[in-house]
């Protein structure tokens, strides 16, 4: 049954614009397929956060510590045991969910969470953050004062940006005065994280008491009688604010995780990217490194170079999904070498000389001059790749500084001798193969 909700046209709009960013997340053809099935989880939450928007849901996490009584507060709710309820600790192991039947009309689903304190339960106390967190409104259950523990996780929960109800369970434990102290206490320890009306008193499964009945005969029996929970506060509660913030929370919070799902997206994405470029770089550095040392024909191994260079910045803007054509690709270039030479014009000096060497001997000077000349080539590769790669990560732009700026300060980042180093034997090892 869909929910009886209050929200106002500005709400559905709301909802509609976050439903319509969760299918374009879902169905985004540029993220990579590795990328996707790395996040794979993340995903399927976004599915059942546009399932919650279409069934207009309201996902309410109970937490709290172990042995405070979150299952039996669920089941109280529900009016049936649908969480599993145990006197040892750790008798959630993960996390349950079930809907509030006798709210439905209110659209209210319940998440049991396993404790936050167990012992060795580190993996399940992370769980409960996670559902916590993609979840609507949190109903952080304590059965006495609030520990350090749970002042600690109160505040992170309450990070979230999460609407949280704090219930005292096991009232019935406590005489009246006692039990209104102790709700002063824990409205004290959540000030400004939990309205003051949203800490509640209830008695999720009250203590059994032993009945003496006498019949006509006065002869005495004794029986335990379970009392009923006292849990209608909590759920007037919980139903109040589904009805009339039900709609907009649900909008609100699947609106900040697909916020941070694409912040996460676009950083696996980049990363991906890099390592695919970096490998892109290096093929293209041991390409260029063996030709121009190589080459024994004067200046034409500076013309190769050349050509290699535009052909890997073409590779790289295909990366980073800005193509370049050859021409494109050769102008960027262009640019890129007349930073370097005026910032480094010793070495594109000695890369001169080096060719110039191999015309004047006939080339018998390859030998003596390959590895230096290579591994040259393959650190100007790296500066030219690096420079490309700054450009087209920012849109095909240098900035405000401009590509002088730019190209500096990848110059100045790169750590030129151990590149040369690197260079030096990579191209060695090719030669004696």
């Amino acid at each position: 049954m869909t929910r009886a909700s209050s929200a106002s046209p500005a709400d559905d709009a709301r909802g509609g614009a976050v439903a319509a960013s969760l299918r374009g997340l879902l169905d985004d053809p540029s993220i990579p397929a590795d990328v996707r099935a790395a996040m794979a989880e993340d995903f399927r939450r976004v599915e059942h956060m546009l399932d919650r928007l279409e069934n207009e849901e309201l996902h309410v996490a109970v937490f709290g510590r172990v042995s405070a009584g979150k299952s039996a507060l669920g089941n109280a709710l529900l009016g049936h045991d649908a969480f599993e309820v145990g006197v040892l600790h750790g008798t959630t192991t993960r996390a349950d969910v079930a809907r509030l039947d006798e709210a439905a009309h209110a659209g209210l689903v319940l998440i049991d969470t396993p404790g936050i304190n167990e012992l060795g339960g580190e993996d399940r106390e992370r769980l409960a953050f996670e559902v916590a967190e993609v979840s609507d409104l949190i109903v952080f259950v304590a059965d006495g004062d609030l520990t350090r523990e749970e002042r600690d996780a109160l505040r992170t929960l309450s990070a979230t940006r999460r609407p949280l109800l704090l219930v005292l369970n096991k009232a019935d434990r406590y005489a009246d005065d006692e039990r209104d102290g102790l709700l002063d206490r824990l409205r004290d320890h959540a000030e400004g994280l939990v309205r003051r009306e949203d800490v509640i008193a209830v008695a999720a499964r009250p203590a059994g008491r032993e009945v003496i009945e006498v019949d006509a005969h006065g002869n005495e029996r004794r029986h335990r009688e379970l009392p009923a929970a006292d849990v209608a506060a909590l759920k007037t509660r919980l139903v109040a604010i589904a009805e009339r913030e039900g709609k907009t929370l649900s909008a609100i919070n699947a609106g900040l995780f697909a916020g941070r799902l694409t912040d996460q997206l676009s950083a696996r994405i980049a990363a991906t990217r890099r390592d695919v470029a970096s490998r892109t770089i290096r093929q293209y550095c041991v390409a260029k490194a063996v030709a121009v040392a190589l080459n024994p024909v004067p200046v034409a191994d500076l013309l190769l170079a050349g050509g290699l260079d535009a052909a890997m910045v073409v590779q790289l803007s295909r990366v980073y999904g800005l193509p370049l054509t050859r021409s494109e690709s050769g102008r960027l270039v262009a640019v890129i070498s007349t930073q370097l030479a005026a910032l480094m014009g010793a070495v594109w000096g000695m890369q001169l000389v080096s060719s110039a060497l191999k015309g004047l001997s006939g080339g018998l000077s390859v030998v003596v001059t390959a590895a230096a000349q290579g591994a040259l080539g393959w650190y100007a590769t790296v500066l030219i790749g690096r420079a490309a790669e700054h450009y087209l990560v920012a849109g095909k732009s240098w900035g405000e500084q401009g590509a002088k700026r730019a190209v500096a300060d990848i110059v100045a980042s790169l750590d030129r001798d151990s590149i040369l180093r690197e260079a030096r034997e990579e191209i060695l090892k090719r030669l004696k193969t």
